[in-house]
């Protein structure tokens, strides 16, 4: 699993221009699966997301994490995480796993990030056109793949 973590201000998702989840203070985090990803990939990456320390402490030293600031979390399933550039100019997503592998290891991350934060956790509305909207603060980005555990 490859995910980008933005660190927002507020991020909403958007389907037909409905808005269907929105955060305020948080986490937006872009979600792409791989075929060989499986549920210790998920566990292993909440665990990871849920004490990474981005936020700024009364110092203005990025020393807190979502759950010490009690923050929101929105996550996008976005399959063009796993694109493959090297051949020509279209890239090619042979990598993502299709709807039967990744719809259930989507819920299965969503359900782990409740587990280590004890947030409810927002989301996106898996393989529909979403529009994206999000205030990035700092900004900060980060990016992080289970299979190199970094």
């Amino acid at each position: 699993m490859r995910v980008v973590i933005q660190r927002v201000s507020e991020a909403s998702v958007s389907v037909n221009n409905d808005i269907i989840s929105s955060i305020g203070i948080g986490l937006l985090i872009l979600v792409g699966i791989e075929e060989s990803d499986n549920e210790e990939d998920s566990s292993w990456l909440a665990n990871k997301i849920s004490a990474l320390r981005i936020f700024s402490d009364e110092k203005g030293v990025m020393n807190r994490s979502v759950v010490d600031l009690n923050a929101e979390i929105i996550v996008i399933s976005q399959f063009t995480l796993h694109a493959k550039t090297k051949k020509g100019n279209r890239p090619s997503y042979i990598k993502a796993a299709k709807s039967k592998i990744a719809v259930p290891i989507y819920k299965q991350f969503i359900n782990d990030l409740f587990i280590a934060t004890g947030k409810n956790i927002q989301s996106g509305s898996f393989g529909d056109n979403m529009q994206i909207a999000m205030i990035n603060d700092g900004p900060v980005t980060i990016i992080i793949d289970s299979k190199n555990k970094e």
